[in-house]
């Protein structure tokens, strides 16, 4: 149920970096990527499918209007930082300025504690809504040099979340986004992983999860197939690649 007649909570941060990337060869194989991203300096346009000059290698796994924008919690980088040394990574030193996850967003003050499915925010002079999370993919495991980083990223439920574009507009590094309507309150990110990846077969939530108009068609689909099949759908080649 909607309730979005509730007071807006006063949920806002100040935009750190806005990233871009092209796409180019990454990892082992040179499979094309546009994880690495750079801070891009002054404005940029925001559009359905994100930010103007940012680009996806694999466009039927990321980008798209329901991927338009993913966000990362620079809040998460000092524990990234601490674990990664624990394991010797090779990638650490991606930590030492935004964009080690390939997000087009950095903030600070913002988890996934604190984002709701189908939240609204004004981000710069756009109007984006959060619709679904991330589910990390064998490619973190090459930015980071640390072969259970996806893994560790899924189990961690510190995931970043990914915004569709609902009216165009500009934004810079500075700028304010801002929590504009809360329809779904009782759907906070955290509650959307614990499903996905910790208690997977809670067929209640599950069955809430599918009727979920905010949350991305693909999303909504796999909570079906597991209420169908009555199992949980393989992550392997997702984590592990192929």
């Amino acid at each position: 149920m909607s309730t979005s007649a509730l007071p807006v909570p006063p949920v806002r941060a100040v935009i750190d970096a806005v990233l871009v990337g092209g796409v180019r060869p990454f990892g082992p194989r040179g499979v094309a990527s546009g994880i690495a991203k750079a801070a891009a300096s002054g404005r940029v346009r925001i559009g359905t499918l994100g930010l103007e000059g940012d680009q996806q290698g694999d466009p039927r796994h990321h980008g798209g209007p329901e991927k338009a924008l993913h966000h990362y919690p620079r809040d998460h980088y000092p524990e990234w930082r601490a674990e990664l040394a624990e394991q010797g990574a090779a990638g650490i030193g991606v930590l030492d300025a935004p964009g080690a996850f390939g997000e087009n967003l950095s903030t600070q003050g913002l988890t996934e504690a604190d984002i709701c499915i189908g939240d609204r925010f004004r981000l710069g002079t756009a109007l984006v809504e959060v619709s679904q999370a991330r589910q990390p993919c064998f490619k973190l495991n090459h930015r980071f040099g640390y072969p259970g980083m996806s893994r560790a990223v899924q189990q961690s439920l510190r995931t970043g979340w990914y915004y569709r574009v609902l009216e165009d507009g500009e934004v810079e590094a500075g700028d304010t986004l801002a929590l504009v309507a809360r329809p779904f309150p009782q759907w906070p990110l955290q509650r959307l992983l614990h499903v996905l990846y910790v208690d997977r077969l809670d067929y209640a939530a599950l069955s809430d999860m599918a009727g979920l108009a905010p949350l991305a068609e693909s999303w909504r689909k796999l909570a079906r197939q597991r209420l169908e099949r009555q199992e949980v759908e393989d992550m392997e080649r997702r984590l592990a690649g192929g």
